[in-house]
C-alpha cells in the first residue's frame, strides 16, 4: 500500500532561487512537450508517445545547456505528467464527461517538481537535511518519522511560497482487530454529519469565518495596481487567508475521520454527487465550506489501518423514507423533524437518513 507524508522544508536564499529555477526549466519542458503532441496531432494526425518524447529531450539537453542543471529523471517526470494529462483526457471524452484538454502553463503557474525513482538517487536523507540532486543539502523538519520503503519525493511550492517535501511510501499495513460496530452517516450544512446513534457533529464553517478577512484582503488586491510591489503583497495576503482555510479545514477532516474509525468497524456514507449539488447556487458557497469529499476520501484511507471498511451508497430517498416502516415522508429543507403519519415515528430527520444509510450498507454487504 502507500501512504504520503508532507513535510516543511526551508531553503536558504541561493537554494530557493535554484529551485525556482528548476520549477521554470520544468514549466518549458511541459509546455514544449504538450506543443509538440498538440501539433503532431493537428498537422499530421499523428500521436506522438512518451517513448519518443524522451528522445527528443535528449536532443533539448544538446541545445540548451541549462536543462542539464536539472536531475535528469525530474525532467523526464515532467514529460510523463504530459502524457498522464493526455490519458486523463482521453478517459473523459470515451466516457462521455467535459474533456478538458490539457492547458498550458503560465509564469509562476507551476509548484512541483518530483524525483520519481528514490533507489536510483536523486535524493537522500543527511542526518538533519535532505540533500536534493543539484540543489544540496536543504532544511527539513521531519515532525514524524518516514515509515516504510519510500518511493518518490515531489518538491512542492505553495500559493504562499512555502516549500514542502512529499514522500509517496510503500508499507505493508499491520493488521488491526476488525470491529463489529456500524454506523451510518448523513453529511449536511445545519450540522457536519449526524451519525445513526444519534451523535452530531457540529458544522465548523471555516469559509464562513475567514469571509470578511478574506473579502478585505480581496478588495486591497482590485484596488493594487498591476506589476507593483503592492500588489504582489496583497496576492500573497489573500493566498494566506486561502491557506489558513484549507489547512484548517483538512486538519478538521483528519481529526473527525480518526475518531470515527477507531469507533467503529462498518461505516456507511451516501455517494453524493457534489458537483451537480453545487449547481444550487443559493447553497453552493455553504457545500463547498464543508468539503464532504475530502471527509469521506480521507475516512476511506484511514479505514483500512484501523480495521475499518467505508461503504457508498445510493443517497435516493435516504432523506424521505421513514427508517422504521420504509413509506415516504416527504419533506421539504426547512422541516428538521422526520414525522411518519404512517407509523408514529418521530426523530431529528438528520438520524433518520443516517439510520436509512446504515440500512441500506448493511444490506450491501449480504
Amino acid at each position: 500500500m502507500r501512504r504520503a507524508y508532507r513535510y516543511r522544508i526551508y531553503p536558504t536564499k541561493s537554494q530557493t532561487t535554484l529551485l525556482e529555477q528548476t520549477l521554470e526549466i520544468c514549466r518549458w519542458i511541459y509546455n514544449d512537450t504538450l506543443a509538440l503532441r498538440k501539433n503532431a496531432w493537428e498537422q499530421e494526425q499523428r500521436s506522438i508517445s512518451l517513448y519518443e518524447t524522451n528522445k527528443i529531450l535528449t536532443q533539448w539537453k544538446r541545445e540548451r545547456p541549462e536543462l542539464k542543471e536539472v536531475y535528469a529523471q525530474v525532467l523526464q517526470n515532467v514529460q510523463v505528467r504530459v502524457d498522464l494529462a493526455f490519458k486523463s483526457f482521453f478517459r473523459r471524452v470515451k466516457a462521455g464527461e467535459k474533456p478538458g484538454y490539457p492547458r498550458f502553463k503560465g509564469k509562476g503557474r507551476y509548484d512541483s517538481f518530483t524525483y520519481p525513482q528514490a533507489e536510483k538517487g536523486g535524493f537522500k536523507f543527511v542526518g538533519d537535511r535532505l540533500n536534493l540532486s543539484k540543489i544540496g543539502d536543504v532544511k527539513i523538519v521531519l515532525h514524524r518519522p518516514v515509515e516504510g520503503t519510500i518511493k518518490t519525493l515531489t518538491i512542492r511550492r505553495s500559493a504562499t511560497g512555502k516549500w514542502y517535501a512529499c514522500f509517496s511510501v510503500e508499507y505493508a499495513p499491520s493488521p488491526a482487530p476488525r470491529k463489529e460496530t456500524a454506523v451510518g452517516i448523513d453529511v449536511g450544512l445545519e450540522s457536519f454529519a449526524t451519525l445513526s446513534n444519534g451523535e452530531k457533529i457540529e458544522n465548523p464553517r471555516f469559509f464562513r469565518t475567514d469571509e470578511k478577512a478574506l473579502a478585505k484582503a480581496q478588495r486591497k488586491l482590485s484596488k493594487a495596481e498591476k506589476g507593483t510591489p503592492e500588489r504582489k503583497k496583497a496576492r500573497k495576503i489573500v493566498a494566506h487567508v486561502h491557506e489558513r482555510i484549507a489547512n484548517r479545514r483538512l486538519n478538521f477532516a483528519h481529526q473527525t475521520s480518526r475518531q470515527r474509525v477507531n469507533r467503529f468497524g462498518t461505516i456507511v456514507f451516501e455517494d453524493l454527487n457534489i458537483r451537480n449539488m453545487q449547481k444550487n447556487h443559493s447553497l453552493a458557497k455553504s457545500i463547498a465550506d464543508v468539503a464532504w469529499n475530502q471527509f469521506v476520501t480521507i475516512t476511506t484511507s484511514k479505514a483500512e489501518d484501523a480495521g475499518s471498511h467505508v461503504i457508498l451508497v445510493n443517497p435516493r430517498n435516504t432523506s424521505q423514507m421513514c427508517s422504521r416502516c420504509g413509506m415516504i415522508v416527504a419533506k421539504t429543507l426547512s422541516d428538521r423533524v422526520h414525522s411518519c403519519p404512517h407509523c408514529g415515528l418521530e426523530m431529528d430527520r438528520d438520524q433518520n437518513a443516517a439510520v436509512n444509510i446504515l440500512r441500506l450498507g448493511l444490506q450491501s454487504l449480504g
